[in-house]
């Protein structure tokens, strides 16, 4: 995990009533395993507060299904107890509602397009017939003047007049329109976010949410036909319930098919910002701790030119070896990491931003997991490993510096307890037991730190 801070505030200040941030990107089903365990640790190093105690909270994608319990106070404990089915009070996220097919699409689709193209059958024939016969069209004309003389230059001019009569006539059903807009539908991750609050009478509603624990929760998403980023919150956009936002903001373009949600079309949040720093600033917060479980892969390479064979040969196998997902994912990672830098350096330099941002994310280095496919849902228990032990070296790293910053918002931290855990992990030698070590609370204590 490498950790990047943007400090601006003067941290010999002990500030008076700050607001801190949580602000958690996309990182798909996998990126969301490393991100709970990340936090784990984080509340493990953090003596006397708990993420669930921050004031505001901004998910896109897979941080928005993780924000939106977390700051209904549901403990990062709980969520990955959830993930074998040992939590009392979040219920099991299975493939299915994940990997739920879209059926609707799939079959409704062709079935469309062969009526579509059933019912234009007769009134293409009348048309196209009658400009047959129709000498502006020059079809005949065309047609015999390529049946005497078959060239290139005949045949292209007689392909043009028969493309130009055969859009005229009636406008013919592109079997590209009838493509499925997803492979997946993403309804049942609102179910189950709905699901889970109710069950623990928990409001399902931005303003009651902020009424109740004095928390402000956004969620982002990007309206498709406008092409707009839309935040949803308690003094934002709250036409939506939370459950329906989190299904809005986490509708991965291709892999879900857009979320309809009240008649409106939405997509992944992480199509217009990598993170919505901007949002959580815009509401007051002074400290931001930013979770990004997306980053390229770092593969280098040797290459060298053969000239006895012509030709230049690398020392390990190229990312694209792999095929297009591979290329596409590291696309993907690449976009995101840069553009969230960018956003960085822009609040570095910007004289009115007085505030501080700690990036949480993984390190170039960190191959074991980047090399997990975001996708995979079975692979959950091998990130959240990753995950905890990642946060624990950034931690064990930067201590000093992140003390300091943290201590100027009277967050007391140590890494006893971090240490304690990752120990455990190391020591054990199956992943199953590894969630159960990650889903154990700790009771927080009063530790009075050397500083």
């Amino acid at each position: 995990m490498a950790i990047t801070v943007v400090q601006k505030s003067d941290l010999s200040v002990r500030k008076r009533n700050p607001k801190v941030a949580m602000v958690l990107a996309g990182g798909a089903i996998s990126g969301g395993a490393y991100t709970l365990a990340g936090l784990k640790a984080l509340n493990d190093w953090m003596v006397n507060k708990d993420v669930t105690d921050f004031d505001i909270f901004v998910g896109l994608s897979a941080g928005a299904f993780i924000a939106a319990p977390i700051a209904h106070g549901i403990s990062v404990e709980e969520l990955l107890k959830s993930y074998d089915g040992r939590s009392a009070r979040f219920s099991q996220l299975k493939p299915l509602d994940f990997y739920h097919p879209n059926w609707g699409e799939f079959v409704g689709k062709p079935l469309k397009l062969a009526f579509d193209s059933m019912a234009m059958l007769p009134r293409f024939a009348v048309n196209f017939t009658t400009a047959m016969v129709n000498p502006e069209q020059r079809y005949l004309a065309s047609l015999i003047e390529f049946l005497r003389h078959p060239n290139w230059r005949t045949a292209d001019a007689f392909l043009k007049v028969l493309v130009r009569m055969t859009t005229t006539s009636t406008r013919i059903p592109s079997p590209f329109n009838y493509i499925p807009s997803g492979v997946f539908d993403n309804r049942q991750l609102e179910v189950y976010i709905r699901e889970n609050l109710e069950r623990n009478n928990k409001k399902n509603d931005f303003a009651e949410l902020y009424h109740r624990r004095k928390k402000s929760l956004y969620v982002t998403a990007l309206d498709l036909d406008t092409a707009e980023r839309v935040v949803f919150g308690h003094d934002e956009n709250n036409e939506l319930t939370i459950s329906e936002a989190v299904q809005a903001a986490t509708a991965m373009p291709g892999f879900f098919k857009p979320a309809r949600v009240r008649g409106r079309d939405y997509l992944d949040g992480g199509i217009t910002s990598t993170s919505n720093i901007d949002v959580a600033i815009d509401h007051g917060a002074d400290l931001i701790v930013v979770y990004n479980p997306f980053r390229p892969v770092k593969n280098q390479l040797n290459v060298r030119y053969y000239k006895e064979l012509g030709t230049y040969a690398s020392d390990k196998d190229r990312l694209s070896e792999d095929g297009v997902m591979a290329v596409l994912g590291q696309a993907f990672r690449a976009l995101l990491h840069y553009r969230l830098h960018r956003v960085l350096k822009r609040y570095e330099q910007l004289p009115t931003f007085k505030g501080d941002i700690v990036l949480l994310e993984p390190r170039l280095e960190d191959g074991a997991y980047v090399d997990i496919n975001p996708l995979s849902f079975f692979e959950r228990s091998k990130a959240a490993e990753q995950g905890y032990l990642s946060v624990k070296k950034a931690l064990s790293r930067d201590h000093s510096n992140l003390r300091n910053i943290f201590g100027a918002y009277g967050i007391e931290s140590t890494m006893v307890f971090v240490d304690e855990s990752a120990k455990k992990i190391q020591e054990t030698p199956y992943d199953e037991d590894v969630i159960s070590i990650l889903g154990k609370e700790r009771i927080k204590r009063d530790i009075r730190l050397a500083m």
